[in-house]
């Protein structure tokens, strides 16, 4: 996935990747990106609507945790 330009990733609820990287930075990071995720959704409201960007996001988180995104 590429993640060099600010994008919509959850349609629904308007949510940026530049929001999911905020909310991943500005939390305390656990090494379980499922709970990452819960806590990026509280943030966000990311993946409450439809959940289509369910996946997505959980890759983007996944690669934020591992040092796959700056």
């Amino acid at each position: 996935m590429e993640y060099k330009e600010n994008r919509i990733i959850c349609n629904c609820k308007q949510v940026s990747l530049f929001d999911i990287e905020d909310a991943v930075k500005n939390y305390q990071r656990f090494e379980d990106v499922e709970r990452e995720f819960e806590e990026v959704q509280k943030m966000t409201g990311c993946s409450t609507g439809c959940g289509g960007c369910h996946d997505k996001i959980i890759a983007i988180i996944s690669d934020m945790l591992h040092g796959n995104i700056n």
